[in-house]
């Protein structure tokens, strides 16, 4: 999929606010409302945008703790195991595999200490997990 230089504009403003309307990033790009419409629909329908959402405030949920949590599993985890077992743990909010030691990295949101330690539980008696390493977020920078 190649996209051009009023795609990337279209996608920033839209990356910026997702609720922003097509009149007003028309008026940025110099297109017609319809012809942003259009092109946020081929864009969507070619999978450069996946889905449009909203960004929430975790404290405002009560859930004040984030953690990054290093996976380390026992021989070769292939990654649909562990994205089986990450899907299934409400409050892993983002993992990913990576390069290194470690075979994953989950992003861990939880409301207090007790109850990060419950989910890092689950997290170390899932199968093939062989340990974990947690780092709590002091702040974001």
């Amino acid at each position: 999929m190649r996209l051009d230089d009023i795609d990337h504009k279209i996608i920033a403003r839209l990356s910026d606010n997702s609720r922003e309307s097509y009149a007003s990033i028309g008026s940025m790009v110099g297109l017609s409302t319809a012809a942003v419409k259009r092109r946020v629909d081929r864009l969507r329908a070619d999978g450069a945008i996946r889905r449009f959402t909203i960004e929430v405030e975790p404290a405002a949920l009560g859930w004040t703790i984030e953690a990054f949590v290093e996976l380390y599993c026992e021989g070769r985890v292939p990654p649909d195991r562990m994205r089986e077992m990450v899907t299934s743990i409400p409050e892993v909010t983002r993992a990913y595999t990576v390069t290194g030691e470690a075979d994953g990295i989950l992003v861990v949101r939880a409301e207090d200490a007790s109850h990060f330690e419950r989910v890092l539980g689950v997290i170390r008696n899932y199968p093939g997990v062989s340990r974990t390493r947690s780092a709590l977020v002091l702040s974001e920078l």
